[in-house]
């Protein structure tokens, strides 16, 4: 398996990640793409209709994309358990979890490109909403920092962690611990794991 990958995007840390809990980061290669929004990847465009990364090309030349198929796809190769739980309340949890990660990172990207943005075409209305919906999405975070701690990690851990990771890496000036001291310790630990210092973001 391939996966074009670039060590700026957190959905591809999201899928690393995953990779690295599931046992099969050792057998996916990794080939460096670059992306943005005003130049499309005219090679990957050809793999991928939508030009985004990650993008995970298989054996047989097929390709998924979307880290979270590219996640489900993972978890069905291993024999361990399950990090997408099959069936019941703790699958509608991981799911949960998972969606409350993944639309954090959502806002956090697009915040990000509205600061980029020249300043005279910044709207702060814009930049306001967007510091809101994330503070928003941390202290809800933080309130289940507690059970996300007990439960046995999943895609909702993966894509919690990975989303206050790239806080970390592009917000630092946000000061997302600050209030929220339950999640923040939940995720000093957790990025201790194996899976998170062996994917850490590189601006490169």
């Amino acid at each position: 398996m391939k996966l074009f990958w670039s060590s700026r995007s957190p959905f591809v840390r999201k899928v690393m990640v995953f990779a690295h809990e599931c046992g099969l980061a050792g057998r996916i290669e990794f080939e460096r793409t670059v992306v943005a929004m005003t130049r499309p990847n005219t090679g990957l465009l050809k793999i991928n209709p939508t030009g985004k990364i990650p993008t995970l090309l298989l054996d047989d030349g097929s390709a998924l994309y979307d880290s979270t198929v590219i996640c489900e796809y993972l978890d069905s190769l291993h024999g361990g358990a399950r990090l997408f739980p099959p069936a019941g309340p703790a699958r509608w949890t991981a799911l949960r979890r998972h969606a409350l990660g993944n639309n954090l990172l959502d806002n956090l990207m697009l915040w990000r490109n509205e600061m980029l943005r020249p300043p005279a075409q910044q709207s702060p209305e814009t930049l306001a909403a967007f510091e809101l919906k994330v503070r928003n999405a941390i202290a809800a975070l933080d309130r289940e920092a507690d059970a996300l701690a007990a439960d046995p990690v999943g895609i909702g851990h993966v894509a919690i962690a990975c989303a206050l990771g790239y806080a970390d890496f592009r917000f630092a000036a946000l000061g997302w611990r600050g209030g929220n001291e339950r999640i923040a310790l939940w995720y000093e630990s957790f990025a201790q794991r194996p899976s998170m210092t062996a994917t850490v973001h590189v601006d490169q």
